[in-house]
């Protein structure tokens, strides 16, 4: 064990020394951990931090915007404004494929199955 985690060990033996971990929200309850398994590796810390701040990934944000759109123009029923909405939707879906290709996620495996987890669940949170 290196020197940070026995400052850290001993930090923590000392809290609950003295109490200080009594009483915390959730005590005795199961943890809710999250699997991250499918977000790249070098990319979790980052995911993380953005959603604790409660800020989206920027392809995650454009995403959801598409989502919002798509079903917006599927419940249009002026054909200009559906018009308007698939110009709209379409530079969306170019910024979009820029950003992954940019990233050069778009042959990542990986990345397209926790994509894909990620379109159903923007998918059914609008519709639940």
């Amino acid at each position: 064990m290196d020197w940070i985690s026995r400052i850290a060990e001993e930090k923590i033996q000392e809290a609950i020394n003295q109490g200080k971990l009594d009483n915390l929200p959730g005590m005795g309850k199961p943890l809710q951990l999250e699997d991250d398994s499918m977000v790249p590796e070098d990319l979790r810390a980052s995911y993380r931090l953005l959603k604790n701040a409660g800020v989206l990934p920027e392809e995650l944000q454009l995403h959801k915007e598409m989502v919002t759109l798509q079903d917006l123009i599927n419940s249009c029923q002026d054909e200009q404004e559906r018009v308007r909405l698939d110009r709209e939707l379409a530079v969306l879906r170019l910024r979009y494929q820029a950003l992954m290709a940019q990233r050069g996620w778009g042959h990542s495996a990986v990345f397209q199955e926790y994509e894909e987890k990620v379109q159903r669940k923007l998918t059914q949170r609008g519709r639940d």
